[in-house]
């Protein structure tokens, strides 16, 4: 399905991650962790990419969320203002979670987070009776997008869990430091054996989390992928 819609305002989540809210048109429909392509341009100058919905079926709005890396579709999507007009088509994707399972964990690594967002508001914004561990990891500090919201939430809710890690830490940071590791893992979550993973990030931090899980004896139909290309 191609769609037109426009802007509705942009949202900064960190100093390198912005978020561009649309206007949701009615006749879309999508499950929460799928992905759409945006068009953005006229015929002459058009740029297009597939990017995670990070808004839930819940909201109001369509979100995308994207890291600016001065590529041109990056340049251009930080460019537009509200009322301007792009394309959308999809929703594609079969990364996705509806209260399938009632026990998961969550593993990911810097912009990879956005399907994990759309998830997590859809499972709080729907009540579901889902206990997630969510295993975040970022460079720097203030690279965590969603922090705030998350923070929130966990005060909300006694069964969402997030566990952040900085692998180059400031002065300031107080909190884990390293890479996701199998002790990290097991330490902050021991009924490990007993939950579905989902893990979204760059393609080698993918492909390294999933060999981990196996490593402990994650079973390989307990592991969704999502694999975000071009960050390696």
């Amino acid at each position: 399905m191609i769609l037109e819609t426009e802007v509705k305002e942009l949202v900064e989540r960190t100093r390198d991650i912005i978020s561009i809210r649309f206007i949701k048109p009615a006749e879309f429909d999508f499950k929460p962790g799928q992905f759409i392509f945006v068009t953005i341009g006229g015929s002459d100058s058009e740029v297009s990419k597939h990017l995670t919905i990070s808004s839930s079926p819940t909201e109001g709005f369509l979100e995308v969320t994207k890291r600016l890396t001065g590529h041109p579709f990056a340049n251009a999507l930080v460019s537009l203002k509200k009322g301007d007009k792009v394309k959308l088509k999809g929703p594609f994707g079969k990364f996705t979670f509806q209260g399938e399972h009632k026990r998961i964990g969550m593993i990911s690594g810097g912009i990879g987070i956005t399907p994990l967002r759309s998830m997590i508001k859809y499972i709080n914004d729907k009540m579901l009776d889902t206990d997630i561990v969510l295993f975040y990891s970022n460079r720097h500090e203030d690279d965590v997008a969603f922090k705030q919201e998350f923070d929130a939430l966990m005060g909300k809710n006694p069964k969402f869990n997030v566990i952040n890690t900085v692998t180059k830490p400031g002065s300031s940071w107080t909190g884990i430091t390293g890479r996701i590791s199998a002790d990290m893992i097991t330490r902050h979550m021991p009924d490990y054996l007993d939950r579905v993973f989902y893990i979204s990030g760059p393609t080698k931090m993918v492909d390294s989390m999933a060999t981990l899980l196996k490593e402990i004896s994650i079973p390989e139909d307990q592991i969704k992928k999502e694999f975000f290309t071009g960050y390696d």
